[in-house]
């Protein structure tokens, strides 16, 4: 078994620590404020993910180092580059593969299914901060400074989803209810969503399989539904009534961006929730053999999953 650390305790650090000590690793989880998953091999550290040497000294020893880091929205111009940095610093002294957890953004707007060979030519200034913390550490995985990896997915939805996601409560909670669910999104636009526990598979996976190294993956991703499609699915499995979906005008949305600084930072990426918006897994796929979970069955457990918290 082996050591692996984890920057992050949000929605997929929390799942990966979980998932890596229930195969018997020894799983230490850093956050600002020491918190994380309190199960069996799990320890947590309270240190700041920019500080490079303090991390270099957590991750000594250690077989994957993975950023789950989740800076707030509005802020990743300036969060993201000193965390990327110092966790490349601190793959780079402790040997350790430094798996990333990535996103969609750097591609930008395009107008095909996505693969991983799609330039990272997004104009927003969100996309180019995750592009530059890719070629960085891409240059240093070619340079032989370090071993590098990156898993993209698109928006996520499972058991542990924020109500950040456009996918949590409020998108749940009215659609089990028989209430007109409200989204800033075109209903009828083919869009991919990443199930939560395939994420923190797929990112255990590429950190330990030298094949993923050096290249970036999408992760698992069940085909595109529409978002009316998804609400109708949840509504059969979970009982409910048939669903009606109405999208958010946009000049609603901008006006409450003027108040909410995560509103505001939405319009960057509004190209996704009018358009398609589909993701290509199938080279994650067919290398490791792990397919994405039914979508049916996603959807069940995250419906189970709901429920049970909101009963707590």
């Amino acid at each position: 078994m082996g050591k692996h650390v984890i920057v992050g305790a949000g929605q997929i650090g929390s799942q990966l620590a979980e998932l890596l000590a229930g195969k018997g690793h020894e799983v230490v989880v850093v956050t600002r404020s020491g918190s994380g998953p309190a199960v069996p091999r799990v320890s947590r550290v309270a240190a700041d993910a920019r500080d490079a040497v303090r991390l270099t000294r957590v991750a000594a020893g250690a077989d994957a180092l993975y950023n789950c880091a989740n800076p707030p929205y509005h802020r990743w111009p300036q969060d993201w580059p000193p965390i990327a940095n110092a966790l490349l610093t601190a793959a780079e002294g402790s040997g350790a593969v430094l798996a990333i957890m990535g996103n969609l953004y750097g591609y930008g707007p395009v107008d095909r299914p996505m693969t991983e060979d799609l330039p990272l030519a997004s104009a927003g200034s969100k996309g180019r901060v995750r592009a530059r913390m890719w070629a960085d550490a891409l240059a240093a995985h070619e340079a032989g400074r370090l071993r590098a990896t990156e898993l993209r997915g698109s928006d996520f939805f499972g058991p542990g989803m924020t109500d950040q996601s456009i996918f949590g409560d409020r998108f749940l909670a009215p659609v089990l209810a028989g209430r007109t669910a409200r989204i800033p999104a075109d209903p009828d636009q083919p869009h991919s969503l990443t199930y939560l526990p395939d994420v923190a598979r797929a990112l255990a996976t590429a950190a330990t399989d030298e094949r993923a190294w050096g290249r970036p993956w999408h992760v698992p991703t069940s085909p595109a539904l529409t978002i009316r499609q998804m609400a109708e699915r949840v509504a059969a499995l979970g009982g409910a009534p048939s669903p009606r979906v109405a999208a958010v005008p946009h000049w609603m949305m901008r006006a409450a961006g003027l108040f909410s600084p995560l509103l505001r930072e939405l319009e960057e990426t509004r190209y996704q929730f009018v358009r398609p918006f589909v993701v290509d897994s199938s080279a994650f796929e067919t290398t490791f053999g792990v397919p994405p979970t039914p979508m049916d069955e996603a959807l069940k457990e995250t419906i189970a999953w709901w429920r049970d918290a909101k009963a707590a």
